[in-house]
C-alpha cells in the first residue's frame, strides 16, 4: 500500500508540473533502491507506453517547417555517427572479446535510439534473450546518468537551444533520457531534440534490414528476422501536421503539448524505479564498458562537430 502511495504522489507532482524530469528519476532511483516499487509492477513496460503517448503529444507543439529544417541540419552529422558508433561497437567489441551479437546490439543501441533499436534489431539476428538483456541493461544505466550529465555541459559549454537540442538528439540513447535532458534544458530545446531524435530513430529501418540480411548470410540458425517501427514515430508525425494544417486550434495544442511534457516526467520516474542495483550489477563489466566507449565517442565528437 505505501509503495501505491508513492507512485500515486508523484504521479500528480509531474502532472501538475512540481517536480522537475531529473528530480523524478531520481525519486525512482531512490525508491527502487529501498524497494519501494509495488509488488506485480512492472514500471518499465509502464513507462514506455507512457512514452509513446507523451512523445505524440509533443508533436502538438512543433510546426513541419521546423521539423523539417531540425531534420535537415542534423542530418549529416546523424549519418557519420550512426556508421561510426556501429564500426567502432563491432572493433571494441572483439578487442574486448564479447560476443558479436552482443556488441551489435549495444553499438545499435548506442547509434540509433537505446530500447527500441535494441529491441528491432535482437530478432533480426537472432540474438539470444541474455543478450538482449545485457544490452538494453547497460544502455539504460547509460541513459540514467546522461538525463543528469548532459544539461551541465551544455550550460558549462553555453551552448543555445537548438545546438543543445541537436547535441542531445544524436548522443543520448533513448528517447525517454533525450526529451527529458532537453526539457531540463530549455522548450525550444526539447522541440529540437524531439524531433532530430526521431529522425535518428528512422535509421531502424535501413540497420534491421542490413543486420537481417547479414545474419541470415552468415548464421544457420533458425529464427525470425522481423522488425518493428515504433508506432509513435508515426503518431508524431501526424500530430505535427494537425498542428501546422489545422492552426485554428493551436489553444487546444498548446495544452496537448504542456500535458506530453507533464506525463514525460512521470515517464522518467518510473524509469528511475526500474534502475535498480542488481540490474547494474547484472550489466556485467566489459558490456558496460563498451557502451561507456562508444558513449563518450559520440558525445565528444558530435559535440565537437557543432561547435567547430
Amino acid at each position: 500500500m505505501l509503495a501505491w502511495f508513492g507512485v500515486v504522489l508523484i504521479a500528480v507532482l509531474a502532472l501538475g508540473g512540481w517536480i522537475s524530469s531529473p528530480l523524478a528519476l531520481l525519486i525512482g532511483f531512490v525508491l527502487a533502491g529501498f524497494g519501494w516499487v509495488p509488488r506485480h509492477f512492472n514500471p518499465a513496460k509502464r513507462a514506455k507506453q507512457l512514452l509513446g503517448v507523451a512523445i505524440v503529444l509533443l508533436g502538438f507543439g512543433i510546426h513541419l517547417e521546423t521539423a523539417l529544417a531540425v531534420t535537415g541540419d542534423a542530418l549529416g552529422l546523424i549519418a557519420v555517427s550512426l556508421v561510426a558508433t556501429l564500426v567502432l561497437a563491432l572493433l571494441i567489441g572483439r578487442a574486448l572479446k564479447l560476443e558479436l551479437s552482443t556488441a551489435h546490439l549495444i553499438g545499435s543501441g548506442t547509434a540509433i535510439c537505446g530500447g527500441s533499436a535494441i529491441a528491432a534489431v535482437g530478432p533480426a539476428i537472432r540474438a539470444r534473450s541474455d543478450q538482449m538483456a545485457l544490452a538494453l541493461a547497460v544502455v539504460f544505466i547509460l541513459n540514467a546518468l546522461a538525463l543528469f550529465i548532459f544539461p551541465l555541459v551544455g550550460h558549462y559549454f553555453e551552448l543555445d537551444q537548438h545546438t543543445f537540442g541537436i547535441w542531445a538528439a544524436v548522443a543520448i540513447h533513448d528517447t525517454s533520457s533525450v526529451v527529458g535532458a532537453a526539457e531540463a534544458y530549455g522548450d525550444e530545446a526539447l522541440v529540437v531534440a524531439t524531433t532530430a531524435k526521431l529522425a535518428r530513430a528512422l535509421w531502424i529501418i535501413p540497420v534491421v534490414f542490413v543486420s537481417a540480411l547479414v545474419a541470415a548470410r552468415f548464421s544457420n540458425k533458425p529464427g525470425p528476422s522481423t522488425w518493428a517501427l515504433p508506432w509513435f514515430i508515426v503518431g508524431f508525425i501526424a500530430t505535427i501536421c494537425i498542428a501546422t494544417f489545422l492552426p485554428q486550434g493551436e489553444a487546444v495544442y498548446d495544452g496537448m503539448f504542456l500535458a506530453g511534457k507533464r506525463i514525460l516526467v512521470f515517464c522518467l520516474f518510473l524509469i528511475g524505479l526500474s534502475l535498480t542495483l542488481k540490474r547494474i550489477r547484472a550489466a556485467g563489466f566489459k558490456p558496460l564498458l563498451l557502451a561507456i566507449i562508444l558513449w563518450l565517442v559520440i558525445a565528444v565528437g558530435s559535440l565537437a562537430w557543432l561547435l567547430i
